[in-house]
């Protein structure tokens, strides 16, 4: 603890960053803060995004509860000779192991299964976290918040090839593609938790930080 330097963060100097367009400005005074605006942008300035910790927990618990239909509901509906059968997301990542496709098996399972659980598992850490005023590891807990909010979009892939699959099976009577309804759940899971961690302000993590020191 000797050798660890102390840094003054700009909320401590008085600063604020704008949101739209991140110039460093000095905080208004208490009688003005019901005011406060950006010199340059004229947006509203904020030291933290307001209401981060109820607005997450609000889409988190929406994603988590949409992502219960996602599984559950066929994600594609394959008609073949007039025979018809529904596959949800397990079953499809069951199918191309079996049919011997084991990295697309694994693109999907990490894509639609892994990358949506982690993220939940994480944002509920981070927020724990900050309510609770956890003061341990906060480098860790912030590296977590960057890759939860970088991997977001890439669970996307699963509705990436239903769209492409829905497009080029199009055989009439003998084979047809069509996206089942888990592929409106999914897509409103995978949206609503990227707006969840854009929501989550990680400057949270470090404030109990200043607190204690």
């Amino acid at each position: 603890m000797k050798n660890e330097k102390i840094f003054a963060s700009a909320k401590q100097l008085g600063l604020v960053s704008c949101h739209d367009c991140h110039l460093l400005s000095r905080w208004p005074k208490p009688a003005h803060r019901q005011i406060a605006l950006c010199p340059r942008c004229g947006g509203p300035l904020h030291q933290r995004k307001v209401h981060s910790i109820a607005r997450t927990w609000a889409l988190l618990l929406a994603a988590i509860i949409l992502y219960i239909p996602a599984n559950v509901l066929p994600m594609t509906v394959t008609t073949t000779l007039g025979s018809a059968q529904a596959d949800t997301i397990m079953s499809g990542v069951s199918y191309f192991i079996h049919s011997g496709s084991w990295e697309i098996a694994l693109v999907i399972f990490t894509a639609s299964i892994f990358v949506p659980l982690m993220k939940f598992i994480i944002l509920i850490y981070l927020l724990l976290s900050v309510q609770f005023k956890s003061v341990k590891r906060p480098k860790d807990r912030t590296v977590l918040y960057r890759i939860t909010e970088a991997v977001g979009r890439w669970s996307m892939v699963d509705v990436y090839v239903v769209t492409i699959l829905v497009a080029l099976v199009k055989l009439g009577v003998l084979a047809n593609i069509e996206a089942g309804p888990a592929a409106i759940y999914f897509a409103s899971v995978v949206v609503i938790t990227m707006i969840a961690a854009e929501s989550f302000d990680p400057r949270l993590i470090w404030d109990v930080m200043e607190v204690d020191a």
